[in-house]
């Protein structure tokens, strides 16, 4: 049985992110959030239809099989290969944000078909995060990214890198395309070539300090503008990815 078999038999339902093998006829336990959401939000019994992804480009269709107060257990009925990945091939290096603005940033970069996320700390930026401080931030954002995922039907999850100063990112670049955010120029898109992959950097709150801009020129970075307007640093990455993806990739 394929996706459209699936979804025709049974309808709309819930969809989750389940980080494991999933093998048809064989029985999978949901994860502690999962289940509870299941049963405790949604209510469902057993015999319920639900649609899980691996994160790394497997969905299935799974039904409800034991339901307690500690655990849920489904049985994979059907198998198939995700369908929505861009060909396009884009790492993001965001610069960190306060509060939800990062949260933002990744949960719509996600959204539009973002392949890796690298929150980076940049001569500008406030945010500094060290320890276990950032750890739970990490985990905090992959779950962000994971959320995104179940909401756009992606079943591949992209991951989000440790956070990097901006002189790492960019010692570690090797995509054909490499893109930097400068309003100060009047360079667009160009829509001539056709690469496989693009490296997207964006700045924090007041952009990227005259030190960050030379190094990512000396890194092969072509500075980009979205405008006359200057943009937030959570709305750049919706608006630059949204035209990559329709250069290069699948809107």
């Amino acid at each position: 049985m394929q996706a459209v078999d699936w979804y025709a038999a049974n309808g709309k339902m819930p969809r989750f992110y389940v980080p494991t093998a999933l093998n048809e006829g064989h029985s999978v336990t949901l994860p502690e959030g999962v289940a509870r959401h299941v049963t405790r939000v949604l209510r469902l019994g057993a015999g319920a239809p639900l649609v899980v992804f691996d994160g790394h480009g497997s969905e299935a269709g799974v039904r409800l099989a034991e339901v307690s107060r500690k655990q849920a257990t489904v049985s994979v009925e059907a198998v198939w290969a995700g369908r929505f990945e861009s060909p396009l091939q884009v790492h993001l290096g965001q610069a960190i944000s306060k509060g939800d603005r990062m949260d933002y940033a990744i949960q719509k970069a996600v959204e539009l078909g973002v392949a890796a996320i690298t929150p980076l700390y940049t001569r500008r930026g406030d945010v500094r995060l060290k320890g276990e401080r950032e750890a739970k931030k990490l985990a905090h954002w992959q779950a962000v990214a994971a959320s995104a995922c179940e909401q756009s039907g992606r079943a591949t999850l992209p991951p989000v890198h440790p956070p990097l100063s901006l002189d790492e990112w960019l010692l570690q670049r090797d995509e054909p395309l490499r893109l930097m955010l400068h309003p100060a120029t009047e360079s667009g898109l160009q829509a001539e070539r056709s690469p496989a992959a693009a490296a997207l950097l964006i700045g924090p709150e007041g952009g990227l300090a005259p030190d960050d801009i030379e190094a990512a020129r000396a890194a092969q970075f072509t500075p980009l503008t979205l405008g006359p307007r200057v943009l937030r640093t959570e709305t750049a990455p919706v608006v630059a990815l949204t035209l990559l993806q329709h250069l290069w990739g699948d809107i």
